[in-house]
Order: C-alpha cells, then structure tokens, then sequence
C-alpha cells in the first residue's frame, strides 16, 4: 500500500502519507496551524479550500445523509470525533451470524474487511510487482516479444517491468537489513567509545562534528585513544553522526527498523510467501462473502499505516460541534468503512469488491487514498468503476507520493488504461497535493502530477486529524488531500441531492481556485512549469466556490 504504507514506512520506508519535515509559513496562533486548509486566500493569506468562508455564510441545513465509503485500513471507530459519524448498517442484526439483508456478508454492521479472518488479518502482504512475477514467471521467463502472442504482448511487458522493479528493491532492502545488522552491533560500541567525551550521551551532530575535525588533529589524548584502541574512534564518531541525521538516532529506533525491513525482504518482497492463503478465498474469481466484520483497529493496533483510515476519515467528517479535536468537511455524513489495506499492495480483487459493496450499499462517494504501480487484475477494477457510475456514485483517488509524472508512469487504480484508449469512466478525481507556500515549492515535492491524470490539487502538507487511540497528528500525503475532496464531494449532494456524479465532479473542477505561480516540478531541483500545468483544471479544491456552482447548476435543473 504506497501511499499509506510505503510513505508512512519508509518515511518509515516506503499506504498516504509522507510526513514532512519543513515548517509552514503559517500565521501565528494554533488555529491558523491546525486548520490552514480551511482557510481563505483572500481573507486569510492561505491557500486554503474555503470551508471556514463557506460555514459563516451558509444559513441552510443539509437536506440528506450522504454516505462515503472510505477504502483503506482499519479505523478507530471508537475515536471520539468520528464514534458517532460511523455508517450503521440497519437492516443487520449485530452478532447473530446471519446475513439478515441477504447483500452476502454476514454481521456486516459498520462496514467490512477484506483482509480479515474472523477476528485476525493481514498485517504483511506482497507487492503488485511480486505477485505479477509469480503469475507469470512460467510462462515468459524465456520468451521475447517476438515469442509472445500479440494477446500476450501486454502482460509480457508488464513482467519484465515487474522482474526489474523486484530485482531492485530485494537488492536494496536486502542491504538494508545487513546495514541494519552492523549497525546494531556497533551501537553500544560507538556509545562506549565516546563515553569519555561525553559521559551523559548528550552529544549534537555539530559537537561530533567539531571533535572530529579539531581534536583529531590537535588533541594528543584524542589521537592516543585512537592508535591504543582497537576501535577506530574517527569511524565511531562518523557511525553516530549518521545515526543523528537518520530516523534511527536511538538503538530502538534500529532494532524496529531491522524488524520492518526484515518483514520487507521476508514477507513484501518473497515471491514464495502468499498472504492470501490466510484468507481462504479462491484469488482467482470475484466473489463476496470472504474476509470479517471487523474493520476497527485493535488494542494492538499500534504501528503506524494502521490509523490510516481514521486519519483520513477525520477530514471528511469529524463532528464538528463537540468542541473536540477537528472539524470535518460535511456535516451529514456518515463514514463506511471497508478494509483492503496492509503493509504491502493492496489486491484487485479486494479494491473491485470493496467498491460493489460500497455502491451496493448506499455511498455516494467512494475515497481511495492509496496507489501501487502494478495491476495484475485490472479489468476487475475497470469493471467496478463503470459499476459506480452506472450508480451515480463519484470516485476520488488520492494522486500517490512518488514525485511522478503520472501521465508517463502508471499508477493503479486509475480511470486510464494507459495504452491510449479512453478513460474507463467519467466519476473519477485524482488528487495531488499543495503546500502553504505560495512559492516555487506551493505543489508538495512528494505529489504525483499530470496534465492529463491529475484532476485538481488540495492541501495535503501538514494536516491535522483524528489518529488511532483517541487522539489527533499532522500529517502529509496526497492520502489527505483526497478526503478533501470527498468531503465537499458529500457536503454538495447533502444540500443538492439531485446532481448527478459526472456534475458534481466537474463543478469542483470548474469551481476550483487558479494560482498564477511558477512551480517546482516534483522530483526534481529546480525544473519550473506554470502551476496550471501539473493537473488537467490547473486549480485547487475551493469549498465555497463549489457550493456556489452547485447551486446554480442545481437551479438550472428544477
């Protein structure tokens, strides 16, 4: 899962999100830090979607409960701010091990999970990539593409794309994980070799610094340790300044690193490990009924991609007047919570279900804040998409955080097909990230970007939300500026139920906010294009520009 998982983990290493390290250029005070995006430019100086503008004018109530599925990990659904905003599943009697709405999932209350069984699920998966290399190594380890049928071709390259990324990534982590090794065993030998310097381990990376480069020349005592010991002190004081400009500055912080990457070389990147044994499905046809009813994080529930869905939850709909916490986008709305998502690539199969279940079941938004670059199934997914807007039920995908043109290298799933034919459907919005930086760097270096992949951009840097265990964090990714966007998605058809998916989409296009600004491409130095050329509208999400379009279009309808 790239956006949640491999942003939050490497970040940590590779899921939604990628945290950010720079400080924001933020007026002073808490409110203006933690609810930036909800402001206005031209009141506020921020680049904002508008909310805050668009709740002081508005004097109506909403006139219907919108529904938003969100497809990611578990959630917390006991978190104060979001308990009483969860979907409830009425026509299910809780616990009585009947499907009592017959819609093919048993117990079903609050949503389902796809990588459970009963009460366990997955925590380690593989990656799209490992999973294409194991369907099809037999079949073209020894063919060209001239050896290939033309039915073939695509699938051929797909492989040997795939062989190639997996044959990188093993080769990294692998040296990863020996680095990892040294490095624990080094540790308490670097602390010891300094203990002379500094008794108490209280050193900076400047004071290393400085004791290297002035007492290795100058200090007698410095150069004796050296030449008398059998540790070479200038090689420890090196490993510690690493150690310090790392995100493992402690000999925990090392051994958690060593256990992930080892479950990353093991488990992600194994070729022989399947996750989906566990589950007991057949892999190989679309079906309902598998997986559990239980989508909220457990007491273990600890490690970081697992409060995913809380995070983004939280942006749509956190209540917003229990004088807790954060406010969410819409104020009718309820949050479905359907499970694909583990530390790995989430499976065709689960994503396709997830979005038949979810229409089947009342959404009217369906928010996916999480990418891969591979499909091995993709036509399920197509096929689910076209199910949702036959249902009039809007689509919105967070762009990725790999710095990629997206309109040059593909990122699943999609409403492109990406061998030139038309888009799959026309329900669908892709969403990049901005900053509050209205310089060079106002698109987020981590966001995905394309002219003709990309639908708008919305504040992804620095978001504070709801997390797991009650509480709240910033965040960054394009995982966050997705929900954004469903959630203004949500507050339109709350007060104007009767448009249409493809008309909601294209007024929060059209009612979007253009900022004249030359841009820092994403992925590299110091390329600059017009920000109207990173995504197809050219704007950012802008709430109350939305909900004015909507109801004019709404009134031309009557």
């Amino acid at each position: 899962m790239k956006i949640i998982y491999v942003i939050c983990f490497a970040c940590l290493l590779l899921f939604g999100c990628k945290s950010s390290k720079e400080t924001i250029n933020l007026k002073t005070g808490k409110d203006f830090k933690e609810t930036w995006y909800c402001k206005d430019f031209e009141i506020d100086s921020l680049p904002g979607i508008s909310l805050d503008k668009w709740y002081r004018q508005n004097k109506k109530k909403a006139k219907k409960t919108i529904i938003v599925a969100v497809i990611d990990t578990q959630i917390d659904k006991n978190h104060q701010d979001l308990q009483d905003e969860i979907w409830l599943n009425t026509k299910e009697i809780a616990n009585n091990n009947l499907d009592d709405d017959q819609n093919g999932y048993v117990d079903d209350i609050q949503g389902w999970n796809f990588t459970a069984k009963k009460d366990s699920y997955i925590v380690w998966g593989n990656f799209e990539y490992v999973r294409l290399v194991r369907e099809f190594q037999n079949k073209f380890e020894n063919q060209t593409e001239t050896t290939v049928s033309k039915d073939d071709l695509f699938y051929y390259k797909e492989y040997l794309r795939a062989k190639k990324k997996l044959e990188e990534e093993s080769s990294y982590y692998k040296t990863r994980l020996k680095s990892l090794k040294y490095s624990i065993n080094i540790f308490p030998i670097a602390k010891d070799s300094l203990r002379h310097y500094f008794p108490k381990e209280d050193y900076t990376y400047e004071q290393l610094d400085s004791l290297y480069k002035i007492h290795k020349i100058n200090d007698k005592t410095f150069r004796q340790r050296r030449e008398n010991n059998d540790r070479d002190l200038g090689a420890m004081i090196g490993f510690l300044m690493f150690r310090l400009e790392s995100n493992e500055q402690t000999l925990t912080e090392v051994i958690e690193s060593k256990i992930q990457t080892d479950s990353i070389v093991n488990k992600n990147l194994n070729i022989n490990f399947d996750e989906r044994k566990f589950i007991g499905d057949n892999p190989n046809i679309l079906e309902k009924g598998y997986g559990s009813k239980n989508i909220t994080i457990s007491k273990e529930g600890h490690r970081s991609f697992q409060d995913h869905n809380t995070k983004v939850s939280g942006i749509i709909a956190a209540k917003r007047n229990n004088n807790l916490g954060i406010k969410g986008i819409a104020e009718n709305v309820k949050i479905m919570p359907l499970t694909i998502s583990f530390s790995g690539d989430e499976h065709d199969k689960d994503i396709a279900m997830a979005v038949y279940y979810a229409v089947d079941n009342g959404a009217k938004v369906i928010n996916m804040s999480f990418i891969k670059e591979f499909s091995l199934r993709q036509q399920w997914v197509s096929e689910a998409f076209k199910y949702a807007e036959k249902h009039n039920v809007l689509l919105v995908h967070a762009a990725g955080n790999e710095s990629f043109d997206i309109d040059k290298n593909p990122t699943y799933p999609s409403d492109n097909n990406f061998d030139g034919s038309a888009e799959i459907c026309n329900n669908f919005i892709n969403v990049g990230s901005i900053s509050t930086r209205l310089n060079t760097t106002f698109v987020s270096d981590f966001s995905n970007y394309g002219k003709e992949n990309v639908d708008l951009f919305a504040p992804g840097e620095e978001i504070y939300t709801t997390a797991a265990g009650n509480t709240y964090k910033f965040d960054s990714g394009t995982s966050l500026a997705a929900p954004m966007v469903s959630g203004t998605a949500a507050l339109i058809w709350s007060y104007y139920p009767n448009l249409t998916a493809t008309e909601v989409k294209q007024i929060i296009l059209d009612s979007g906010t253009p900022y004249n600004l030359e841009v820092i491409v994403p992925g590299t130095k110091d390329k600059k294009v017009p920000f109207s050329e990173l995504s197809k509208s050219g704007k950012v999400l802008n709430v109350y520009n939305a909900m004015k379009l909507a109801k004019e279009v709404n009134n031309k309808k009557k």
